[in-house]
């Protein structure tokens, strides 16, 4: 038996099995020694040492290239500075769970950077008012694109009605609720609410600042390891204040970037344009020609940072890198340097940018002063624009409406006794106004909209009131009144905007009826609703709406001036009040005991520059200067009144600025050198010259008498001359220097006469030839965009003289005298020199194309250049003016008899040698020619030197002309 179990043992330890078995015991007893050392011997050791390590690519930021000018002087470039990012990369259980992380974090992170002084991005398209509601801060297609990008929409048309309808307040309570970021979600407990750190309310701010930077990360939620952007350009402290407390804040981290500066930004802003965060629109657009661009790049804008784009536009970087589970760089694996954008030389000279720029604002500014009078409104016995004047209560008004002085502080907690006292006087008049506004919509027996003037005293101010309500208030504030469903021959729509005959009651009523007033808009269940019924909600909802609405109240503020129930002094104070101007006490009590006129002080701010042209927006409030070298096609300056601060709109906007610039009635963002075409006046004689001598119709020594009344046409509105008695019989020369209107009067009529006949379109299309030949018909070149030039298509008479409707830019002026300057040789503007690396190696030097050479007898053009000449040592302007011969050719543009005229002035220097440069000035609404002459006079004076710079920058209103004959 025992050598039975023998030969079983030997069996069995000769078998595979107890090999195995053997192997499997003699590995557990490894295992376990390792588990024993890394648990027991060594796990605190290993436990601090431990880190998760992820790969991931990151991009690194380029620099955007320089510009500079054409001597080399800095106009745009890149300053480092720091950002904060999240980086949402975290795997949740679900939608509630993440909600609390994600709003944890950003709550958190919000405080830490509120509490260092610094704040985060918003270019949310909602903002908070003043009295705590949530609005929406763009329109139109902004407006749509930044709610179909909300609801996942790749275009506006696939939004639901509900979607694209949806008012601001309801937009935030729908994206805070628990299906979207969960700010508001009721399911919160006390528990989490306590582990995460979040509050138990939010402020109005808090759920702006956290649904936007929700909305942001949203955007990118299908883009793995895609940051996000909170603050830009934050300071030491608060990037230490992080860095010290990083590992309370996953996802969160401090990156590099660049911000864009501009050196002298009022100057150029129109002509430069800024950067800023790409949109959806422009990202699709650029991906065309270069697919490395993303969703979170900054571009150009506007202006030669958007056509310029991918030329300035860098290459970036990226590097694979491995980080621990907090995020930290463990190490780089391989990187990829950024390549910086390409730098631009610009032909600009900034310096006589500036000069320019100054002394044209000096001028206008001086004929602001010269032209306001101590009246309410100006006389009706107005018959001639020259007569108009500026009348003092029109600048106190003008405070309030471009927005200088702020009407919603008058009832701010911490406003002044004067704000508060006129902020009273205005809830006396309000409810005046409301009360019969009321009356009007509710009554029987309402008032017709023409007898609204007589029905009530300063009647004519209900009218206003009325065509508010339709115009600014439902068809363009608020859309209630549909202006596209409205059927504009229907006489009820007639009745009521040209017979003037039914009142807004009776209006609106019949608007509602057929279906032209969205009514939805205004009260919630209209399902049952009749008419009268709809008219009703309709009118309390304007009642309601006017009352807190800033635009209607300045509207109240203009007739509470007339009425005498504020002063212009009390207005002036609140300019202190409200930090317009630097406090003055003297003037201050002096404005209050009545020692000092509302009218005399403000003139005085006016000369002095403290009030500008610009902030009142009254006219002349613009005007524009370009400057070229005719010899080249580039241009030297080129200036538009105003300008605006492009650093505030670059990088991260500032929203309230860029609104504030948007709704200024002297329209900063509208570059006039360069988009306001209108009429040239005179200075279009010089095409006329040429289409008369080269068609034939005159010759250059032939003499025409001028009668001072050109009546060949025989209507009823014979052309008068500016000289009415005549200026007798007038060569060419003489007819260009003295600005015969009656010797052009004549060219137009011959060239449009045939075998005998009158036909206008003949004579028209003479005129339309040559103002061709000098580029009139197309745009100057410029690389910014340009408002295409109109060559009137009617009247030749009064097209030959620079009147009909010729529309032209103050740049294709500048070409057009150019192309006369240089006898002949016409360009395409630029504004570029070159185009270099960030090594300065030049890539591309850029030249102005020839667009065509005019060839005409050399007697022609001596002739031309000795009438322009002629013009300048004729006028008084240019009286003493030595160093320089100019030529050149002022031109009025008349508008109406209640209207300034625009003063046009186009010229070249020297005459007597090889023209330097060519100069086109216009002052929109400028009075007189005189005005432009002057700017141009002293311009020209600052090119050449021919006065120390503080005798023409003299930091105040420059002496301008308002009697000057209007000789042109």
């Amino acid at each position: 038996m025992f050598d039975e179990m023998k030969k079983s043992m030997k069996k069995a330890v000769n078998s595979r099995v107890v090999v195995l078995v053997a192997v499997f015991v003699l590995l557990c007893a490894i295992l376990l020694e390792r588990l024993f050392q890394l648990q027991i011997v060594s796990g605190e050791s290993y436990q601090n040492d431990f880190s998760l390590s992820i790969m991931k690519e990151r991009s690194l930021p380029s620099s955007r290239g320089n510009i500079y000018d054409r001597n080399g002087k800095l106009i745009a470039y890149n300053q480092l500075s720091y950002c904060v990012t999240y980086e949402d990369s975290g795997t949740y259980a679900n939608t509630h769970t993440k909600n609390l992380s994600v709003n944890s974090v950003l709550y958190h992170v919000i405080k830490l950077i509120e509490e260092q002084g610094d704040s985060i991005v918003n270019d949310f398209k909602v903002i908070l008012t003043d009295d705590g509601t949530y609005e929406y801060n763009a329109s139109g297609f902004t407006l749509n694109r930044f709610k179909a990008d909300l609801f996942g929409e790749a275009y506006i048309e696939n939004l639901k009605e509900e979607q694209l309808n949806i008012t601001a307040p309801d937009l935030i309570e729908l994206l805070c609720n628990e299906k979207n970021y969960g700010i508001l979600d009721p399911k919160i407990t006390e528990k989490e609410r306590e582990k995460y750190g979040l509050p138990e309310t939010y402020t109005d701010k808090e759920i702006l600042q956290l649904v936007s930077l929700r909305a942001s990360i949203a955007a990118y939620s299908f883009q793995r390891y895609q940051t996000v952007t909170i603050a830009r350009d934050i300071s030491e402290q608060t990037m230490a204040r992080l860095l010290e407390n990083i590992a309370d804040f996953p996802g969160i981290d401090i990156s590099e970037e660049y911000r864009r500066v501009y050196t002298d930004a009022e100057y150029l802003a129109p002509l430069i344009g800024y950067t800023g965060k790409i949109s959806a629109e422009e990202l699709e657009e650029l991906q065309k020609e270069n697919s490395n661009y993303t969703a979170n790049d900054i571009v150009g804008k506007t202006g030669l940072e958007k056509v310029l784009e991918t030329t300035l536009q860098g290459d970036k970087g990226s590097e694979v890198i491995f980080v621990d589970n907090l995020g930290r760089v463990l190490s780089v694996d391989s990187r990829v340097e950024p390549q910086a954008g390409n730098d631009v030389r610009l032909t600009i000279d900034m310096d006589l940018q500036r000069a320019a720029y100054n002394i044209l604002e000096q001028y206008i500014a001086g004929i602001v002063y010269a032209m306001t009078i101590n009246e309410e409104q100006f006389k009706e016995w107005l018959t001639s624009a020259d007569q108009v004047r500026i009348p003092i209560y029109d600048i106190y008004y003008a405070l309030f409406e471009n927005n200088v002085l702020d009407v919603s502080h008058l009832k701010a907690a911490d406003a002044s006794a004067n704000e508060k006292h006129v902020y009273d006087a205005f809830l006396v008049k309000a409810a005046e106004i409301f009360s019969i506004i009321k009356n009007e919509l509710l009554s029987d027996q309402p008032t017709a909209y023409k007898d609204l003037k007589e029905a009530y005293e300063l009647g004519e101010q209900y009218q206003v009131y009325m065509s508010y309500i339709v115009k600014d208030m439902l068809m363009n504030g608020t859309g209630i009144l549909n202006e596209s469903a409205i059927d504009k021959t229907d006489p009820t729509y007639i009745a009521w905007t040209e017979e003037e005959n039914i009142s807004l009651k009776e209006y609106l009523t019949y608007a509602i009826s057929k279906n032209w007033i969205d009514i939805t808009k205004v009260a919630s269940d209209t399902q049952y609703m009749d008419t009268q019924e709809m008219y009703t909600a309709l009118a309390d909802y304007i009642a309601d709406y006017l009352y807190e609405d800033d635009n209607f109240c300045k509207q109240v503020y203009r007739y509470m001036l007339q009425e005498n129930r504020i002063s212009g002094a009390e207005i002036c104070v609140l300019l202190f009040d409200q930090g317009i101007l630097e406090m003055d006490t003297e003037d201050y009590e002096n404005l209050l005991n009545g020692s000092l006129s509302g009218y005399d002080f403000i003139r005085e701010k006016i000369y002095n520059l403290e009030i500008t042209p610009a902030q009142l927006a009254v006219t002349p409030c613009s005007g524009s200067i370009v400057l070229t070298d005719p010899n080249s096609g580039d241009v030297l300056a080129c200036v538009t009144y105003p300008g605006y601060d492009n650093n505030r709109l670059a990088n991260e906007m500032d929203t309230a600025y860029f609104n504030k610039l948007n709704m200024d009635k002297s329209s900063p963002f509208y570059s006039r050198a360069t988009q306001e075409a209108i009429a040239p006046g005179s200075t279009f004689k010089l095409v006329s010259s040429v289409a008369g001598i080269m068609e034939g119709v005159v010759n250059i020594g032939e003499g025409i008498g001028c009668t001072g009344k050109f009546d060949l046409l025989q209507d009823e509105h014979p052309v008068n001359c500016w000289n009415t008695w005549g200026h007798g019989v007038l060569t060419l020369e003489g007819a260009i220097k003295e600005s015969c209107n009656y010797f052009f009067n004549t060219i137009g009529y011959r060239l449009a006469t045939v075998n005998g006949d009158y036909d206008d379109d003949t004579g028209v299309a003479a005129l339309t030839k040559y103002a061709a030949m000098f580029g009139l018909d197309e745009t100057s070149g410029v690389e910014v965009p340009e408002s295409s030039p109109h060559i009137s298509k009617k009247d030749a008479v009064r097209t030959a003289m620079g009147q009909a409707d010729n529309l032209f830019t103050t740049t294709q002026l500048a070409r057009y005298v150019g192309a006369v300057a240089n006898s002949g040789t016409c360009y395409y503007l630029t504004l570029v020199d070159s185009i270099t690396d960030s090594a300065g190696s030049v890539l591309e030097k850029n030249e102005a194309k020839i667009r065509d050479v005019i060839e005409l007898p050399q007697e022609l053009w001596t002739t031309i250049h000795a009438g322009m000449r002629g013009v300048v040592t004729n006028h008084a302007v240019f009286k003493n003016f030595t160093g320089v011969a100019v030529a050149g050719k002022t031109g009025t543009a008349q508008v109406s008899t209640d209207v300034p005229n625009h003063g046009v002035f186009v010229g070249y220097a020297p005459y007597d040698g090889d023209p330097e440069i060519a100069i086109a000035v216009r002052i929109a609404n400028g009075y007189t020619s005189a005005n432009a002459a002057l700017v141009a006079r002293d311009t020209i004076s600052y090119y050449y030197g021919l006065q120390p710079e503080d005798q023409l920058i003299i930091g105040h209103a420059s002496t301008a002309y308002e009697n000057y004959d209007v000789n042109d």
